[in-house]
């Protein structure tokens, strides 16, 4: 490893002698994997049969590039030599067995980033995977990442966010699923013959999320008129200051799904529930990263205070205007926010502008915190469906139901001789629509918001079409 490897010791870093995406391996893996992507279909496999299929020698001549091409580059990465070999291998069978749907069960159980988070590793990742809101497809994809795992946060981990799965990572290059909004590597999109029993980790893009906030942000503050501390203006035009802001807050945020007064699995695996609820949880997670940084910030944790702004912003201006408006549990949890703030006198919408009572917004987002701390509390003992009633009225509190809405109309107006799954499908694609302020500001943003698709660190600073 130290051939390949200088160690350095400020921030504890590793910096490579070489990096990946300059060895000419990588334009050819990159190459390989893109002939093969088109021929894929949904699950993974190739059809052979199908119009402007290739022939199986073709196929099996991109596939022998792209062995070649982790063959030459993964020298380079000596830690992840185990990997790679189980990587050909899973490589060689997807092609012996006539490209069927793919397994890569045994190289995806060899990757293994977070037994060794060093900052500034660097990783060559090949897998058949769809991307979080990027690809739905099961296609190879190529990746070059780094681990951002700088002293500061090691240590934080280490003494107060127990969260060893946690991968913070930065982009080197990427084939097409991830020229997408996809910001995640998680092992549970890769195709495999069965699931693991559990995953060992999981990773976070902060430089996209960084570069994505930095946009949207610059442009909602201009949009609104909103007058920022100088210090916050600095932020925003800070590519570094918002990934260390977006890792520290992804590292709190991830830990607390499993962390707190739980009634029900967090994750919501196998389970069915109101869009809303997903909302909530995804809310708690984000609340409970502002809250434990104002109290870092209080103790000196210079990259706290710009998790809050992180927090803040990006729930209340990008959140609530992405995506489609169909069970869109994030944008909830974004209109959310806002509304109690407003509601709250925290943020105010006068004469088309914006202003924010900075010195108020760390005490009443805590108060909506402690407010959904205390339904999760008290749903240790409540019957699901009575839960999810609590929850219901949490929100419309706060933000108009549509006025179609059954579950709206109470308890009376749904057949509650159903299991609770089903009055699931009582609930309105867009049970909470937007106010007017979003549908204005949504407009207002949406070419800037479609322009993050595929955003880097490099691109964050190019003006939106």
């Amino acid at each position: 490893m130290t051939e390949i490897l200088v160690q350095e010791r400020a921030e504890g870093q590793v910096s490579p002698a070489a990096r990946v995406v300059e060895h000419p391996a990588w334009p050819a893996l990159k190459d390989a994997v893109e002939q093969i992507r088109p021929w894929q279909s949904k699950d993974g496999s190739i059809d052979f049969d199908a119009e402007g299929a290739p022939t199986r020698a073709e196929a099996e001549d991109a596939l022998r590039r792209v062995v070649e091409a982790v063959e030459q580059l993964s020298p380079l990465l000596p830690h992840d030599a185990e990997y790679h070999a189980a990587l050909v291998k899973d490589l060689r069978r997807w092609a012996a067995e006539g490209f069927g749907v793919p397994d890569f069960l045994d190289s995806l159980l060899a990757f293994q980033p977070a037994a060794n988070r060093q900052h500034g590793l660097q990783h060559l990742v090949v897998f058949p995977m769809y991307t979080q809101n990027g690809n739905p497809d099961r296609n190879l994809e190529a990746v070059v990442l780094r681990m951002v795992w700088p002293d500061w946060l090691a240590e934080l981990e280490r003494t107060r966010y127990d969260n060893p799965l946690f991968c913070g990572i930065t982009f080197e290059d990427f084939t097409s699923g991830y020229d997408t909004n996809s910001a995640v590597l998680f092992p549970e999109t890769i195709a495999v013959r069965e699931a693991p029993e559990r995953f060992s980790w999981g990773g976070i893009f902060c430089d996209r999320e960084a570069a994505r906030f930095r946009r949207v942000t610059a442009a909602a503050v201009d949009i609104l008129g909103l007058e920022l501390p100088e210090d916050v203006e600095a932020m925003i035009h800070d590519q570094k200051r918002c990934e260390e802001a977006f890792v520290l807050w992804d590292m709190i945020h991830d830990r607390t799904h499993s962390h707190g007064d739980l009634p029900f699995d967090p994750f919501m695996i196998k389970q069915r529930q109101p869009f809303w609820m997903y909302g909530l949880e995804e809310l708690r997670c984000d609340l409970t990263a502002f809250k434990e940084a104002v109290q870092l910030a209080a103790e000196g944790v210079p990259q706290a205070r710009d998790v809050q702004y992180a927090v803040l912003f990006d729930r209340m201006f990008r959140f609530p205007v992405t995506g489609e408006r169909v069970r869109n549990y994030d944008g909830l949890g974004g209109q959310l926010l806002f509304a109690y703030l407003h509601q709250h006198d925290v943020v105010r919408w006068r004469d088309n502008k914006l202003s924010i009572d900075f010195e108020r917004a760390p005490q009443v987002t805590n108060q909506l915190c402690a407010e959904i701390e205390k339904l999760y509390r008290d749903g240790i003992d409540r019957p699901k469906l009575v839960h999810w009633f609590a929850g219901y009225e949490l929100v419309s509190r706060h933000l108009a139901p549509h006025p179609a809405s059954k579950w709206a109309k109470g308890p009376e107006a749904l057949d509650l001789s159903q299991p609770p799954r089903k009055l699931v499908d009582d609930v309105l694609p867009d049970e909470f629509p937007l106010s007017m302020f979003y549908e204005a500001l949504q407009k207002k943003l949406k070419k800037v918001i479609a322009s993050t698709k595929g955003i880097t660190a490099d691109s964050a600073d190019r003006v939106a079409a």
